[in-house]
């Protein structure tokens, strides 16, 4: 069981209600204390949006521009501006792999970059 997210839902304000007197009473005496409800929203941390496909056909992109190809070796990592590394080989094989599976916005977004299996 992993009791640090264990304690983070204890503390959630819906949560912390639903418990007996005793219950909370043993968390307060441990020093945890129920979160105020606008900081329940900050419990996930957010990605800005950036998921890990968007992130390497970013770095599949930088790759291109500073080398002119496509061609990636499986073990190459990308540093991408942000300071981000992303494994470009490794997304490159797992994403040529599950190419089934894409949406064709994202076929299409890696046949623009040149890739010829994803057209």
């Amino acid at each position: 069981m992993d009791v640090g997210r264990w304690l983070a839902k204890q503390c959630q304000p819906g949560t912390w209600d639903a418990l007996t007197d005793g219950q909370r009473q043993h968390l307060e005496q441990l020093g945890t204390a129920p979160l105020p409800p606008e900081q329940e929203a900050l419990e996930k941390p957010s990605r800005g949006g950036f998921g890990a496909f968007e992130r390497g056909l970013a770095a599949l992109a930088q790759y291109k521009a500073r080398t002119g190809s496509v061609t990636v070796p499986r073990g190459h990592v990308e540093r991408l501006e942000d300071g981000t590394e992303v494994k470009l080989g490794v997304f490159l094989s797992n994403t040529k792999t599950r190419r089934a599976k894409l949406t064709t916005d994202k076929l299409a977004a890696l046949a623009d970059l040149g890739l010829n299996w994803a057209a």
